[in-house]
């Protein structure tokens, strides 16, 4: 049978037509004036998307470069800095600090669970050493959202005299889908990509960097060569604006499509939208009588995790739905590797996407006979989006609305 192919992983994400097209013009050389203006726009364009005057610096690299930039770029050997670990790339940031050299003092909390401000408050008020907070907005591996204002808020509580605590963010794929106003909540530096909530293929990311974090990086004493920001920043202020090494330049001109497409939308409705696939994905899973990972929380909109029924192995239902189906989405992460499914929601999504990708789980998980109901939890989704109207549901009103729904489909 006739599968279309569908992907509804956390990223990379589905291409708007115009960004897939942006894909067949031809190849431009990047030191004219003409690209440049391609180039120069697009920063611009992630200025606004990030809320910021600051720097923007493009990079050609997945974002895991982006993230070891800003270790190089920000930090000497032994420096003491606070690690927010809740998940996957939480660990990740602590790995890779470690790797460096750094002295990493973590501030963990369970997988599903968001990190505490006041914990972060208390973690640097215990050690007036510690020189940055480096953290992740949406935990990709659970779905969680950390507080980014709040967290960010407790690190300037807590700088003395200087520059005092840097505020180092991972937006993998939280931008473009769960607020994030980097200059009015203070952080200093943002690490992003395009290939998840901003709808671009993989191969370009950013920092953007604060006067405070350029101050540290004039300091930071770990060798660096192709991502040193300083090298990148010369290229970007030069006559002909580009990057100091050779960018990927298709890559570049299908973001600057991208960007144009969630622009016309509108960052704020983009955020909005984001938000009700987040409750239908969440009304789905509870409908279907799948247990949440990720809290039932409107800041929870990128992506979405649930507990599979018990006997069923999440990796072999993420294989029934490619085979069975053509739909992709994501099993766990480390020990959650057999126990969950994720769905992703971010970029170049609309609400129906989220009922098809509910409907391919619930037909899964009663092939493989698991005691749900076909229908149940599309219905649950459909009920959140025709309840949408012109505000939102009170918090944590899915739970209800799912078990009300759930009750009328077994009866």
């Amino acid at each position: 049978m006739l599968n279309k192919h569908r992907l509804m992983v956390p990223g990379p994400t589905p291409l708007p037509p115009g960004v897939t097209a942006a894909a067949t013009l031809p190849m431009a050389d990047e030191r004219t004036p003409e690209f440049a203006e391609v180039f120069t726009r697009v920063i611009r364009r992630l200025q606004h998307v990030l809320g910021t005057g600051n720097d923007v610096l493009m990079l050609t690299s997945s974002m895991t470069g982006a993230f070891e930039s800003a270790v190089q770029n920000l930090f000497s050997p032994g420096e003491r800095v606070l690690v927010l670990d809740n998940g996957l790339f939480g660990r990740r940031w602590v790995d890779m600090c470690r790797a460096f050299g750094l002295e990493v003092t973590e501030l963990g909390a369970p997988w599903g669970s968001e990190i505490e401000p006041a914990a972060v408050a208390d973690a640097l008020a215990a050690d007036p050493g510690i020189t940055a907070v480096l953290c992740v907005h949406c935990e990709t591996s659970t779905g969680v959202v950390n507080d980014i204002r709040s967290c960010a808020a407790a690190a300037r509580s807590a700088r003395g005299p200087g520059d005092g605590v840097l505020v180092v963010v991972d937006a993998a794929s939280g931008l473009g889908a769960c607020e994030l106003r980097t200059d009015e909540w203070g952080v200093d530096v943002v690490v992003g990509g395009g290939q998840k909530a901003l709808m671009t293929p993989p191969g370009m990311s950013f920092v953007s960097v604060s006067e405070r974090a350029w101050r540290r990086q004039a300091e930071a004493r770990l060798p660096r060569f192709y991502f040193d920001w300083s090298a990148a920043a010369l290229a970007g202020r030069a006559e002909i604006p580009r990057t100091a090494w050779t960018p990927a330049i298709g890559v570049l001109v299908q973001m600057d499509a991208a960007l144009a497409h969630l622009l016309d939308e509108g960052v704020e409705a983009a955020l909005e939208r984001h938000v009700l696939l987040g409750r239908m994905a969440r009304g789905g899973f509870l409908g279907m009588g799948l247990r949440l990972l990720t809290p039932d929380r409107d800041a929870n909109a990128s992506v979405t995790a649930a507990y599979t029924p018990p006997g069923i192995d999440a990796e072999r239902l993420v294989r029934h739905l490619a085979d069975r189906f053509g739909l992709q989405m994501v099993a766990g992460s480390g020990a959650m590797a057999d126990r969950i499914i994720r769905l992703g929601h971010c970029g170049y999504i609309d609400p129906l996407d989220i009922v098809t990708a509910l409907a391919g789980v619930e037909l899964s998980l009663h092939a493989m006979g698991a005691p749900v109901q076909p229908g149940a939890g599309t219905a649950s989704a459909i009920q959140v989006l025709a309840h949408r109207g012109p505000g939102r549901l009170p918090q944590g009103a899915l739970i209800a609305l799912a078990a009300d729904h759930t009750e009328e489909n077994h009866a």
